[in-house]
């Protein structure tokens, strides 16, 4: 079982092996909805899903979870870290990864249920349960009750946590460092997240099936072309072809010794792209 030794004598609580959910894989439709409310592209939310989890549940149809055990201390009090340290301890650690981390957030449910469930990370986007109003939800318990539900949910929550955390610009912008610092909290550089990040973030724009021909691009025009043009001239990107876009525009195009007349065309397309 999920319990130490000497667990019977806790207060009873319900077992970790309490969440098998049954939920079908994200889908390039849901990835785009996602996007839509993001003002990002759906590149972008799959590399954050690419580097977080890989998938919100484990072959056992849990959801992915990773326990904190420097949070479950600091919302104890630190009352479990003598008798439990590799479930309450001030110093972040004691991962076994994969299932096994049921395994300690089964310990610490019998010790404190509500401290528990706070202390993991969930699903397909790793958000922490102590996050549960900022992914929308009132309480832990219903926030959990959400991600055992499907990756749809956990879709959702993710889409309503960075909203909530103004780090839906920096998606947009492909700003891999901000959003890894709000997201991942200031070690983010340590573990390389933003690395990560942009590395997925390429790899699944190259392998999205190119368009026939370019999109051409005027003032006036939006969406998420715009916003890849603004991202590329370094803008700020609001999926809005103005004039300050135009101007940026102009500028690349001068530089390349294109005709400078403020159109994304295929040879301007060409020039933004990155070395």
């Amino acid at each position: 079982g999920p319990w130490r030794q000497g667990a019977s004598l806790l207060p009873p609580a319900r077992r970790s092996d309490e969440f098998p959910g049954n939920s079908p894989p994200l889908t390039p439709a849901d990835f785009a909805r996602a996007a839509a409310a993001l003002g990002c592209l759906a590149e972008a939310v799959r590399a954050v899903v690419e580097v977080e989890s890989k998938g919100g549940f484990l072959p056992d149809a849990r959801p992915r979870i990773l326990f904190e055990r420097h949070k479950f201390s600091a919302l104890t009090a630190g009352r479990w870290d003598a008798r439990h340290p590799e479930v309450s301890c001030p110093a972040p650690g004691g991962y076994r990864g994969g299932a096994r981390e049921y395994d300690r957030l089964g310990e610490a449910l019998a010790l404190d249920r509500a401290a528990a469930l706070k202390s993991a990370s969930w699903g397909a986007f790793q958000i922490m349960g102590f996050n549960h109003a900022a992914a929308g939800y009132p309480d832990v318990e219903s926030f959990v009750a959400a991600m055992v539900s499907g990756e749809a949910a956990q879709l959702d929550a993710f889409v309503a946590f960075v909203c909530a955390a103004g780090l839906a610009p920096a998606l947009a912008r492909q700003d891999w460092a901000a959003f890894a610092r709000g997201y991942n909290g200031p070690a983010y550089a340590r573990f390389a997240y933003d690395r990560k990040i942009a590395a997925a973030f390429a790899r699944f724009r190259s392998e999205a099936a190119p368009a026939a021909e370019p999109p051409l691009l005027a003032e006036g025009a939006r969406g998420n072309a715009v916003r890849e043009v603004q991202a590329l001239l370094k803008v700020p990107v609001d999926g809005i072809f103005g004039p300050a876009t135009r101007a940026a525009v102009i500028a690349r195009q001068k530089a390349a010794g294109l005709p400078a007349d403020g159109v994304v065309g295929p040879r301007t397309w060409v020039a933004l792209a990155p070395a």
